[in-house]
């Protein structure tokens, strides 16, 4: 494997935490980051040496999950969503019982959160990009960013506080 092959490798465990964020099935997160390294490969030949490979596939992968959110609307309108009754449960393996179910009011306080808000926090405070580089991932000016990051945190203080989780 060359530089770029292994920059990606490394990077997989950063696209499936924000693929987690902007999908609610982990199914989905699993396809999103499929599809984000697909495109980064056959896209190869557009990456910059010099520039850095997470904002670049963060790029790739914020683009595709806009793309296929736009078609899931379309698609809900013919096709009844999910109901309550089909709620996803967090790995087992990974903390205990009251930890899993903060983490799941956490990631569903996430994405209940407008895109732009969504997208936004999960850039700064999931993948830890500077405020700079998550503004150019999303295309907006620094400003921007630091609006939707402050009604972001705000949203999920609020929500999270009401449900009484901590930490």
């Amino acid at each position: 494997m060359d530089d770029f092959q292994t920059g990606l490798v490394e990077l997989l465990p950063r696209l499936r935490r924000l693929a987690r964020v902007l999908r609610s099935g982990d199914a989905d997160a699993q396809d999103l980051v499929q599809k984000t390294v697909e495109r980064a490969l056959a896209g190869r030949s557009k990456f910059r040496a010099g520039t850095r490979l997470d904002s670049w596939a963060f790029t790739i992968m914020r683009r595709i999950a806009i793309d296929e959110g736009r078609s899931a609307q379309r698609w809900d309108r013919v096709v009844s969503p999910e109901n309550e009754a089909t709620a996803r449960v967090a790995d087992a393996g990974q903390a205990d019982e009251d930890l899993r179910a903060d983490a799941l009011a956490v990631r569903r306080a996430i994405q209940a959160l407008p895109d732009d808000q969504k997208h936004a926090v999960a850039l700064v405070l999931v993948e830890g990009l500077s405020y700079a580089e998550a503004a150019h991932v999303l295309g907006v000016p620094a400003g921007t960013l630091t609006s939707r990051l402050v009604r972001g945190r705000q949203s999920l203080i609020q929500t999270l506080s009401a449900q009484g989780v901590t930490g």
